[in-house]
């Protein structure tokens, strides 16, 4: 939702249910938790100053913020492709999530990559 139009994101998502259950013959709801799922990231880095030096801190992620996280990036992976309407581009970002494809599962990897290689710095977090 941007600009607080509420009414406009409820019917695109609405559209995208109906495209996911045209594609799929499947039910939406359980396709859309699955994405979440699959899209939740479990870690995440967080810059912290530590003597002069900034390190990037892995840390768990609290489940609220996992939620919006998932959803986020979704949403965004679905806005960054071109010439489609976004009930449909929304349905197909969904549907990759959620056989753990997508840009939404490449962004959730990259961060959990991050998280790894900076495990060194784990001493660092509060």
């Amino acid at each position: 939702m941007k600009g607080g139009k509420k009414s406009v994101a409820e019917k695109l998502f609405y559209k995208s249910f109906a495209n996911i259950q045209k594609e799929t013959k499947t039910e939406p709801l359980s396709i859309f938790e699955k994405a979440l799922e699959n899209a939740t990231p479990l870690l995440e880095v967080v810059s912290k100053r530590v003597g002069g030096a900034n390190y990037q801190v892995p840390r768990e992620v609290r489940p609220e913020r996992k939620f919006l996280l998932a959803c986020r990036w979704i949403i965004e992976a679905a806005a960054s492709k071109k010439g489609k309407p976004m009930a449909q581009k929304l349905a197909e970002e969904l549907i990759a999530a959620s056989k753990n494809e997508g840009a939404a599962i490449k962004k959730k990897q990259n961060v959990h990559r991050m998280a790894e290689a900076n495990r060194a710095f784990a001493h660092f977090a509060r």
